[in-house]
């Protein structure tokens, strides 16, 4: 299991609007779980910066195969209006992926 960590910026001013509105539907649950992740995080500090977190086999592939689906299409266009520009869209590189440096268990 290969562990993912990567950073959002929400507008400055949004981020209480954007908690408010991020109230995940069942069915984008169940596709992110059909996709391959697991132990999905967000974070959020107060200036908008976002901090995710997830686990999959192959996090290409699981990203691929939710980035195929109907409510994911539906997810992110009701969240793009909380984001800076091209942040949160993998298409346009708008996600900052962390490299891991250090790890225990």
């Amino acid at each position: 299991m290969k562990r993912v960590c990567f950073l959002l910026q929400v507008k400055k001013g949004k981020l209480k609007e954007y908690l408010a509105a991020h109230q995940v539907w069942p069915e984008m649950l169940a596709a992110i779980r059909e996709a391959g992740i697991r132990n999905y995080s967000l974070f959020a500090r107060p200036d908008g910066m976002l901090v995710g977190y997830f686990e999959a086999e192959n996090p290409e592939q699981s990203l691929a195969a939710l980035g195929r689906t109907d409510v994911n299409r539906r997810w992110q266009e009701n969240m793009a209006p909380f984001f800076a520009s091209g942040s949160g869209d993998l298409k346009k590189g708008g996600i900052e992926w962390l490299e891991q440096y250090f790890y225990t268990a």
